[in-house]
């Protein structure tokens, strides 16, 4: 074996240190992460109560998804998460790290002020966010639009405006991260392409468009994928939000939280079909 190991290449004893370092984390993901997935999809084919025995009724239970109206509410709910998260907080974190970067006193205390919110408790946040949308005289939102003589507004209590509302402060909470990501590709960009730009005379716009946001690419990448990962398992906000309902109507619920109810609440889509009797 020794011997064979000298009359390997640099590369390919390379190669061979390399599988050997990636072998454990290889392990742990195909028997921690792949097999339960494979598992999970193939009892999607069944008739199972986790106890018993597994009946093949092969399309059955993906036939009564797609005839549940419930089930595609929550759908669109998960995709009007992603869908107005992601732009959202994306152009925010850009707007002010684009800013922020320019900014030479204070600018270590600023971008920590950006990033406490993230590194706060989503429960805690949830709660009080809460608070805030309460009707006067508690909630500070509502006492604040009194105030400046509008209309109370309903908020968590609306049909149509709860789900803006549990997604504010999910979009106040993540701004933090991308603002330091967008200041790191900022501050990777080289002072030679803005030394050029500006000896050819390009305005800040062009500069912009035609410099910054190109070479910003992958970490503009990077920052929608893992957006789009969070928004799309959104949890904590609308359970803490909305007492795990997901309400008024199921208006603010997403996959997450209508996957993770308790059996005994859910659905007639993810209930096990009653077997018939051997005695019928």
């Amino acid at each position: 074996m020794i011997r064979r190991l000298e009359d390997m290449t640099l590369g390919q004893r390379r190669a061979i240190w390399a599988w050997g370092f990636l072998a454990l984390p290889v392990v742990f993901y195909v028997s921690i992460r792949f097999y339960p997935t494979l598992e999970a999809f193939r009892a999607s084919f069944t008739n199972w109560n986790i106890v018993g025995r597994m009946e093949y009724i092969g399309v059955a239970n993906y036939v009564r998804l797609a005839h549940d109206p419930a089930f595609w509410k929550v759908i669109g709910n998960t995709f009007t998460y992603l869908g107005l998260g992601v732009p959202i907080s994306m152009l925010l974190s850009f707007v002010i790290a684009y800013h922020l970067d320019r900014v030479r006193f204070g600018h270590g205390l600023l971008r920590a002020l950006y990033f406490i919110p993230h590194l706060t408790t989503a429960v805690a946040m949830a709660w009080v966010w809460r608070w805030f949308y309460q009707p006067p005289p508690i909630g500070a939102f509502n006492v604040w639009l009194t105030t400046l003589g509008f209309g109370q507004m309903p908020f968590l209590r609306s049909t149509t405006q709860a789900l803006p509302a549990v997604l504010a402060p999910a979009i106040w909470a993540g701004i933090g991260f991308q603002i330091v990501i967008f200041l790191a590709g900022l501050k990777a960009i080289p002072r030679t392409y803005y030394e050029a730009a500006a000896i050819d005379g390009a305005g800040a716009w062009r500069v912009l468009f035609e410099v910054t946001l190109p070479l910003l690419r992958p970490t503009i990448v990077f920052l929608v994928v893992t957006s789009s990962i969070a928004y799309l398992r959104i949890f904590d906000y609308v359970y803490a939000m909305t007492n795990g309902q997901g309400g008024p109507l199921d208006t603010t619920k997403p996959l997450v939280l209508r996957s993770s109810r308790p059996r005994s609440r859910i659905s007639k889509w993810a209930t096990p079909r009653p077997r018939r009797s051997s005695c019928s």
